[in-house]
């Protein structure tokens, strides 16, 4: 369907201009009559291709759009004049794109939650789920408040990764980049000058010698091996079920990492798990929507596990216990929500300590990872050192007698 560009007025003579999709031109006045608006002038939209020029839409797109809202929908205002509002005020064109698909949408007769279904790549099982909800329940400004709250969360906690890993990373590039650059041009150098002096050369320079040339011969490989072998994993994963099972198993017992990665899914199940339960959704749907927000195989087959032995009438503490995987805090907290009747806040309380948990853990692994790489690569560069300027030294020495 294409896209035009319209200017237009509303029934009280304020301009109005942005994108929607339409068959046509009679299309287009039609769609632009459902929401108040009378068309003045259009024209198709052009494509950009400016790489400044995002198709996607960010974490903190879409917390902007649920605070926005949340706050339209609380004072008051309808629901299709505050998506009408909020799509003519965006400044991300794919998304006020959508906004205007799901306002024709809710225009043709379909529910709100219907209408976002239509578009999974931006609006997840979750999100439609709680909307939903909160539809059927008339609790749909706070359902948007608690979402913008979640992904505000799940964003700044992904912000907070990449800034923690970026200086070891880099320290991991730029000493790497050396290491190439001794390998390749300085050694093969050096071995020229050693074989002239016709000396005798120890066995860590031969080592040496011998890793050069291969780095020199086969260059190509080097660089390329550790990416076909991420592109054959991913391939491995996303085509064989069993594999990514071990893939995702594996990651959750890595030695470190793997205890980071399980407090994050945790934190991750148990803060939506809440959400979807503060809204009225059913435990049972509930725990079938959270194994697609785990994003681990393993972990969901856990909860598909506990899933079934809830369906079969056991308890749901029990279910976690019996399931594996569930740590003994998330099991505790879950029964003292069944006991006191308060699952959600329990499960909050789970997501708050694994937050802090993490952040203290990466804080931690952070300092004791940048002097460990500092040193663990300031050795190799010593080991080189040492292995080409030792038998120079040795000649120079000899030069002198």
């Amino acid at each position: 369907m294409p896209t035009f560009q319209y200017k237009a007025v509303d029934q009280i003579g304020r301009s109005a201009q942005g994108q929607i999709d339409a068959l046509n031109d009679i299309d287009l006045e039609l769609r632009l009559k459902r929401i108040g608006l009378d068309l003045i002038t259009f024209k198709p939209a052009r494509k950009s291709f400016s790489l400044l020029t995002s198709n996607k839409i960010s974490l903190q797109d879409l917390v902007m759009f649920c605070f926005q809202l949340e706050q339209l929908v609380s004072a008051g205002v309808p629901l299709l004049e505050g998506l009408s509002d909020l799509r003519d005020s965006g400044t991300n064109p794919h998304l006020q794109k959508i906004l205007g698909a799901v306002i024709a949408d809710i225009e043709g007769g379909k529910l709100f939650s219907q209408a976002l279904a239509e578009h999974p790549a931006v609006f997840n099982n979750v999100f439609v789920g709680l909307v939903k909800a909160g539809e059927q329940t008339g609790k749909l400004s706070e359902v948007f408040s608690n979402l913008a709250e979640t992904l505000k969360w799940q964003d700044e906690l992904i912000s907070q990764t990449k800034r923690l890993l970026a200086y070891p990373l880099f320290v991991l590039v730029v000493v790497l980049a050396a290491v190439t650059f001794l390998m390749i041009y300085l050694v093969p150098q050096m071995v020229s000058f050693l074989h002239n002096m016709g000396q005798e050369l120890p066995l860590q320079t031969r080592i040496l010698i011998a890793i050069s040339q291969f780095f020199v011969a086969y260059w190509w490989l080097i660089l390329s091996a550790p990416v076909l072998v991420t592109i054959l994993i991913a391939v491995a994963v996303k085509q064989s079920p069993e594999v990514r099972y071990r893939f995702d198993y594996a990651k959750l017992h890595m030695p470190v990492t793997g205890d980071i990665l399980q407090k994050i899914i945790m934190a991750r199940f148990a803060r939506y798990f809440a959400l979807m339960y503060q809204t009225g959704i059913p435990i049972l749907e509930a725990i079938k929507t959270c194994e697609d927000i785990v994003a681990n195989r393993a972990v969901a087959d856990a909860l598909e596990r506990a899933y079934q032995q809830i369906n079969a009438g056991d308890s749901m503490s029990e279910s976690f216990h019996n399931a594996g995987l569930f740590p003994p805090l998330v099991v505790r907290m879950i029964k003292v929500g069944e006991n006191t009747g308060a699952l959600d806040k329990s499960l909050l309380k789970i997501s708050y300590f694994y937050d802090h948990d993490v952040n203290d853990s990466v804080q931690q692994l952070l300092k004791l990872l940048e002097p460990a790489l500092t040193v663990v690569l300031g050795g190799i560069l010593a080991m080189i050192m040492f292995s080409v300027l030792g038998p120079v030294y040795d000649s120079f020495s000899k030069l002198k007698i």
